[in-house]
């Protein structure tokens, strides 16, 4: 059994949080990613690429509800996490940056 601060357990919280989001359940959501990323920094260190992801989640969520001012650091942190952690050309990478430029044009 997972314990209650395990990755495997954020990584969950995370796809659920996803699912959520779609389904416009946008508080609940916003708990959850905000719970993976906290159980993420505390159990693989601020900079693991899996967290990025999360942090990008987030920001997703932020732009669904035209929240652009809490998204974009989110973004950018995102970037940034995935450009140490993986390089600048990863793929995941061209995502994240679709997503803050997306957000600028809004």
């Amino acid at each position: 059994s997972l314990g209650p601060d395990h990755p495997m357990l954020a990584a969950r919280y995370n796809n659920l949080s996803n699912f959520l989001r779609a389904e416009g359940k946008y508080d609940e959501a916003e708990r959850l990613y905000k719970r993976a990323i906290a159980i993420g920094e505390a159990s693989l260190g601020p900079d693991h690429p899996e967290l990025a992801k999360w942090i990008n989640n987030l920001g997703l969520l932020f732009s669904d509800q035209g929240k652009y001012d809490e998204a974009e650091p989110l973004y950018k942190r995102a970037i940034a996490i995935g450009e140490a952690s993986l390089g600048p050309d990863h793929p995941h990478l061209a995502r994240m940056r679709k997503n803050l430029d997306n957000l600028r044009r809004a």
